[in-house]
């Protein structure tokens, strides 16, 4: 067990206890994390014959006598229309930090136009450069914007295609033989988003999920000219606590080949004059442990599992360090499916579980639309 203050203007927090491994960034981990030796299981160390079980077990029979039947979700699983995918574009897309967004349906959008868009598009972005405004597509602005869709990123044989939206750094003479580079990237699915499409009319395409990589003011150029083109509407999708809460128990539950990552998360602390952040690093493993004691619903998560995970955890940590993670504010999850921020920004890791990511993403974003 250590505890090691500082870092920078803010006041960083790292606690570690014998069940978890070294400090590491969950962006740069190495490609699996062996155990160093052994050690009893966080599950046995959270629910033996202790207060604590004794509070938990209470806390299920007030939760089944006082809480009606609690939301429920399915645990992600592999979808088979992703194997539609070109496997070189979902590379693509893992391992980079996303912005989200929620976008309300795009009127009169065709994926027979994609090449005339990309026109279009380009055309606009050379002309806001030229007004001189902040498009970061370097001094010459010899660029040029793609259109193209991602075969299978879905759910359902209903759920529109996804699109994807690059711009693209052209070569400065055309013997130059080098490959475009990528200056800004984003992408709009919809992945099991049955309950919006039912509720527009055919003139209407329902891409409520919007991810962006790059420069904000590129994403704002790019906004307004779909504002302009499809009577759209785009919103910063944030992730509050309890959905971040429900993501870690979802992607802990998932079953993995191997782990990549320690299981992450943090806490901010309110505090003057500076913030205080707390990491709480669990191996993966032990996680999975505790997420296996707790889960009484197979293949499905309930509030009342969600609930009782991140109970476990504030109760292990308050026992070793004294402090009610209750006062504080869960703003960041990492696990070897994804990580997310609650500022909307989310990195997905494992491919296996892509679709599955998605589609809790695009039900937080039809939520934020109706």
């Amino acid at each position: 067990m250590r505890s090691a203050l500082g870092g920078g203007l803010g006041l960083r927090l790292e606690l570690h206890f014998s069940a978890m491994q070294k400090t590491m960034d969950p962006y740069d981990a190495p490609e699996s994390t062996p155990r160093q030796h052994p050690s009893c299981s966080l599950k046995e160390y959270f629910l033996a014959a202790t207060p604590l079980q004794r509070r938990l077990e209470s806390v299920r029979k007030q939760a089944t006598s006082f809480v009606p039947t609690p939301p429920r979700r399915r645990i992600p699983q592999r979808s088979q229309l992703q194997e539609d995918v070109d496997p070189q574009k979902v590379a693509f897309l893992l391992h980079k930090q996303w912005t989200l967004y929620s976008l309300t349906p795009l009127y009169k959008f065709s994926y027979t136009n994609l090449k005339e868009y990309s026109r279009l598009l380009s055309a606009f972005i050379t002309a806001e450069k030229q007004k001189g405004l902040a498009v970061e597509v370097g001094e010459d602005c010899n660029i040029k914007v793609v259109f193209s869709t991602l075969l299978g990123m879905k759910g359902t044989q209903s759920d529109p295609e996804a699109v994807l939206v690059q711009i693209l750094s052209k070569p400065q003479l055309p013997s130059e033989d080098r490959e475009a580079k990528a200056l800004w990237t984003g992408w709009f699915c919809c992945v099991f988003g049955d309950g919006l499409l039912e509720t527009v009319s055919e003139d209407f395409t329902c891409l409520p999920l919007f991810l962006a990589n790059g420069a904000e003011s590129n994403t704002a150029i790019i906004g307004t000219w779909f504002q302009k083109t499809f009577d759209c509407y785009f919103s910063p999708l944030a992730i509050n606590a309890f959905n971040l809460s429900w993501m870690a128990a979802m992607w802990t539950a998932c079953k993995m080949d191997r782990y990549v990552a320690a299981t992450e998360f943090l806490w901010s602390v309110p505090c003057s004059p500076q913030s205080l952040d707390i990491s709480y690093a669990i191996h993966p493993e032990d996680a999975k442990a505790l997420w296996d004691s707790v889960h009484r619903t197979p293949g499905e998560v309930t509030q009342e599992e969600v609930d009782l995970f991140m109970d476990c955890l504030s109760s292990h940590f308050y026992r070793h360090f004294r402090i009610h993670l209750s006062a504080t504010r869960l703003v960041r999850v990492s696990t070897s499916v994804a990580s997310a921020h609650t500022d909307g920004k989310i990195k997905i890791i494992c491919h296996k579980y892509l679709i599955g990511v998605l589609a809790y993403l695009t039900e937080l974003a039809i939520f934020q639309i109706e």
